[in-house]
């Protein structure tokens, strides 16, 4: 797999946010037991698939892409809010986990289609 290949540029990318993300929330002065607790709170919207593929697919892109966090941070910056922002980080660094290490957004047929695999 050469190194400019789509999937290989989408982990870079995906490490690159994360990388971002934790470096941003440290220099807020955020506490990092708050980051190690809702660190994983996007994963819960997998339990819609306890409904259908459909739902499940539905609600895990829903929390898994970057606008929703990027506008809470916008947001934040407007109230001057910082829960909200560290809360905003938290999740983006999730999204950034998630894509260096290749978990995509979900396709609506299996859990295992995502966009990662329709990139190859």
């Amino acid at each position: 797999m050469s190194l400019f290949s789509p999937r290989i540029l989408l982990q870079i990318e995906g490490a690159a946010l994360f990388a971002l993300s934790v470096f941003l929330y440290h220099s807020i002065g955020a506490g990092w037991v708050l980051f190690a607790v809702l660190f994983l709170w996007p994963d819960l919207f997998m339990a819609g698939y306890l409904v259908n593929t459909r739902v499940g697919a539905r609600l895990y892109n829903l929390v898994h892409t970057e606008v929703l966090p990027v506008a809470l941070a916008g947001v934040s910056f407007g109230l001057r809010r910082s829960a909200l922002l560290a809360f905003a980080l938290i999740w983006l660094a999730h999204i950034g986990m998630d894509r260096a290490l290749g978990y995509g957004l979900k396709y609506p047929t299996l859990f295992k289609d995502t966009h990662f695999q329709r990139v190859l």
